[in-house]
């Protein structure tokens, strides 16, 4: 009974942040940025704030994939990262996985990866997940949030949502709505 009484304003919530996001029908959304404070500088030698504005370090996690590897977001330092929340019963998430895996598979070799962490404790059955991964074919690492930290870390409220990281794990744009090709590729060219 507790969990019901837990559950039911979570899926409320994550209900409430796909009509956010998806209330616009066109073919290509433009997705809005979230994120526009300052950069922040250390003083020298020091990185920078950890938190989740512009200019913040990212908050590190650890996860489970779905194939079972533990991955560290703080492991991919030195490669640019785009992280991405989502869900598989979230339409506005299945319309940007086939433009991710595309822009993964073309850009993997150019030091960026695409890292995606899948609201577990959200999805109606784990095996959704997998599924849907055979389904449209996707490669890139898929993390398992099954309790939920991740996404309170990163204070996830609508999905899909997604954050550009530079090559010094540092937070350089955020993104609310599916992105395409084009928009991953204008965000990652504009970081080091």
């Amino acid at each position: 009974m507790k969990r019901i009484i837990v559950l039911v304003p979570i899926i409320a919530l994550v209900l409430l942040g796909i009509y956010n996001v998806g209330g616009n029908k066109s073919k290509s959304p433009d997705p809005k940025t979230i994120s526009a404070g300052p950069t922040v500088k250390g003083i020298q030698g020091q990185e920078p704030t950890v938190g989740l504005e512009k200019g913040n370090l990212a908050p590190d996690f650890e996860l489970q994939s779905v194939d079972g590897k533990t991955i560290k977001l703080s492991s991919l330092r030195g490669k640019k990262v785009i992280l991405n929340f989502w869900a598989s019963w979230c339409p506005p998430c299945r319309l940007e996985m086939p433009e991710m895996e595309k822009f993964s598979t073309q850009n993997k070799s150019k030091g960026i990866e695409i890292l995606s962490v899948n609201l577990t404790k959200a999805e109606r059955n784990r095996d959704d997940v997998t599924t849907f991964m055979k389904t449209d074919s996707i490669t890139f690492p898929v993390l398992l949030d099954e309790k939920g930290d991740a996404a309170q870390l990163y204070n996830i409220s609508s999905i899909p949502a997604s954050f550009v990281i530079d090559t010094q794990g540092v937070i350089r744009q955020t993104i609310v709505g599916p992105m395409t090709m084009e928009t991953m590729g204008t965000m990652v060219k504009a970081i080091n």
